[in-house]
């Protein structure tokens, strides 16, 4: 389809297929495809965050040396939601 809307070029590689598919198997209005920008953009920032508290750990020790959970731990639960919220809102039903 040359009419559709091509993923934005930011978006990673799995985003920009999970696009072209969602694209492929439902009809979107206009409107939806900044929905679909949004999850996906959404789902890359929560990855980007589950791999930054992989590799740094999920806490750090503040100057008092007392736990504090990582910045990137809210960044993943948020942008996960984010995510989910935006697939609901689309009605994409599997």
């Amino acid at each position: 389809m040359s009419d559709t809307p091509k993923p934005p070029s930011h978006l990673s590689v799995a985003s920009k297929a999970w696009w072209r598919q969602i694209v492929d198997e439902f009809y979107l209005e206009p409107h939806h495809y900044r929905q679909l920008q949004a999850a996906c953009e959404a789902w890359d920032r929560c990855q980007q965050a589950r791999r930054a508290v992989a590799k740094h750990g999920p806490t750090y020790l503040d100057r008092f040396d007392a736990p504090r959970a990582r910045p990137e731990v809210a960044i993943e639960r948020d942008s996960r939601l984010a995510c989910l919220r935006a697939i609901r809102e689309l009605g994409l039903v599997f």
